[in-house]
């Protein structure tokens, strides 16, 4: 396994950590968590291809799905479709 790959594990098993933290250290975590994924997924990309990046980008969006999920329906309200039901 590359070293990429090696810290996004690591990365990942951080945003386990993160999100059994209280409230109030949570989105700090998160925000730090933003900052070292989106170098981190650019390296992965570079190292491994496309696919591994791709694979490793879906895999941050789940472990932080709250950020993703405003972003979603702003856009989706752009497009003038009907808001998904949750």
């Amino acid at each position: 396994m590359t070293a990429s790959l090696t810290l996004a594990c690591l990365w990942a098993i951080i945003a386990s950590v993160v999100a059994m933290t209280p409230r109030r250290y949570h989105w700090p975590g998160v925000v730090a968590l933003i900052a070292a994924g989106i170098p981190l997924l650019g390296w992965v990309t570079w190292q491994n291809g496309p696919l591994w990046g791709m694979l490793a980008l879906a895999g941050g969006a789940m472990m932080l799905r709250w950020p993703v999920v405003p972003l979603a329906r702003r856009l989706w309200r752009r497009d003038g479709a009907q808001e998904p039901a949750e």
